[in-house]
């Protein structure tokens, strides 16, 4: 069985020194024993070395260690002589839960968290929630209310949002899901099978990361998290390079407000990959779920489908972005034929989504205009009093001004934002690294600092986190000395 990145463990760790109660080596050996019995770390897996684990988790290696000895003692670790501690466990499951990614919705008391860049609603949800009627829900009451694709008045809706966006699209073409979380899910399920290549963006959306690796796909990361070409950016020609050697399944891009790093593709860069990925014919999901919370320009984005295929294109899309997470409505535009598979897919899970909600949708989508700009203005000013804040008490942070989106990209120079992570949780502040984001745990001195809570949650935050940041530093350079100081050979 494989070694588990140690990034990886630290995800799957988030909050253990906040649970229960008793010296930390007992917290963290019932957490990791947790693990095994839910099978989110498959028994055999091999664990980081005590030294490793405890860089990445801001503790002592005698934490650690004693921690080792705890799960021995009780049959829940073996460890050989050169061969490392190997995890037993129960369950047979193969793919373990996703990383860490329930906290991001599960904050504590007494937590500031910035662990999610979620947005409040809007208040024309409840606008539009209060105005139904008893005669709006006549016609569909008068049915059995299960709509495998969708309420067909809001396909048709989401077809005329394309339209409206220069690209023809027809209600047959749109699949309504619960949210895009499950749009992306569902094309996981479709098209990619273990053991398929799948090329991302790297940093990208860490919710489609897990849902890829629950398929055991094999994750091919391009370009870096800057806009431009090249090795600071995500570069079609390195997709023409690598697909030059092994045509992968499929590529997950974020062309427009990138999460995590809020950046937009203009028209030429646009060109370059529609143009990269046409030569291939590759298979293209374009994730555009935060594509409406950008701050400039006005209408509907322009998606990067109308550069390519509709029969080798997937567009997801969503309204819980703009305006409300409670608002489970997505969908996925595609060809009729995909559309049916994934239907097919989707009815294993829930024969229709709320039919209700999918009332309201149709209604907020004729508002889109009004919230395009309430989010705009309000995104403006969090954005610039993130930003403010930051050059005064952070000065040597470094980041670049997000097109989109709800949080800062920030890069902590000479930290490891892991260790940084964990130990800031256990002083009260929730806080996601850049390695969450990353298909070979990269980034590691990044962070996401959501802004859209307002400014209030990131300076109460910023003391811990630039003293989580300061110790990390402190412990690299230590960790660096006792390397030299290291006979050789």
């Amino acid at each position: 069985m494989a070694k588990i990145p140690t990034a990886r463990l630290s995800r799957l760790l988030t909050g253990w020194a906040a649970d229960g109660s008793g010296p930390l080596p007992g917290r963290l050996a019932a957490a990791l024993r947790e693990l095994a019995e839910r099978a989110d770390v498959p028994a055999g897996s091999t664990l980081p070395s005590q030294r490793e684990l405890a860089l990445v988790l801001g503790v002592s290696r005698s934490t650690v260690t004693a921690a080792y000895s705890l799960l021995e003692e009780s049959g829940w670790l073996e460890s050989r002589r050169g061969s490392g501690s190997r995890l037993r466990g129960s369950g047979s499951l193969d793919q373990g839960a996703g990383e860490g990614r329930l906290a991001s919705f599960d904050a504590r008391t007494g937590t500031v968290d910035l662990s999610s860049g979620a947005l409040d609603g809007l208040g024309t949800v409840g606008d539009v929630v209060g105005a139904l009627t008893a005669d709006d829900l006549a016609p569909l009451l008068g049915a059995d209310g299960y709509l495998p694709y969708g309420l067909p008045e809001l396909r048709e809706g989401i077809a005329a949002y394309y339209r409206a966006a220069g690209v023809p699209t027809g209600p047959e073409q749109i699949l309504v899901t619960s949210g895009s979380q499950q749009a992306v899910w569902l094309v996981a399920q479709a098209l990619v099978d273990p053991g398929d290549t799948v090329v991302v963006e790297n940093p990208t959306y860490r919710g489609a990361l897990e849902a890829l690796r629950s398929r055991g796909a094999r994750l091919v990361p391009v370009g870096g998290d800057r806009p431009g070409g090249g090795p600071d950016g995500a570069d079609p020609e390195a997709l023409r390079r690598f697909g030059a050697r092994v045509r992968p399944r499929l590529v997950y891009l974020q062309p427009t407000v990138h999460n995590p790093t809020g950046r937009s593709l203009d028209g030429a860069a646009l060109r370059a990959w529609a143009t990269a990925l046409a030569e291939r014919e590759l298979f293209t999901v374009e994730d555009t779920s935060c594509a409406e919370l950008a701050l400039d320009g006005d209408g509907p984005p322009v998606p990067l489908a109308a550069r390519l295929p509709e029969a080798s294109t997937i567009t997801v899309g969503t309204l819980s972005k703009l305006f409300w997470g409670g608002l489970r409505v997505g969908w996925v535009r595609s060809s009729p034929q995909v559309v049916a598979r994934l239907a097919k897919i989707k009815t294993s899970v829930d024969l229709s989504c709320p039919v209700v909600e999918q009332l309201v949708a149709v209604r907020l989508l004729g508002r889109l205009p009004q919230a395009r700009t309430t989010r705009r203005t309000a995104l403006r000013g969090q954005r610039a009093d993130a930003e403010q804040l930051l050059r005064s008490l952070a000065p040597h942070w470094e980041w670049d001004r997000p097109d989109g989106g709800a949080a800062l990209w920030v890069r902590v120079p000479g930290t490891d934002t892991e260790a940084m992570a964990q130990w800031a949780r256990r002083r009260g502040v929730a806080v996601v690294p850049g390695s969450a984001f990353s298909a070979v745990d990269g980034f590691r001195d990044r962070l996401r600092l959501p802004y859209a809570h307002g400014v209030e949650a990131l300076e109460q935050a910023l003391p811990t986190l630039l003293e989580a940041a300061g110790r990390s530093r402190s412990e690299k350079s230590s960790d660096r000395a006792r390397e030299r100081s290291q006979p050789s050979g």
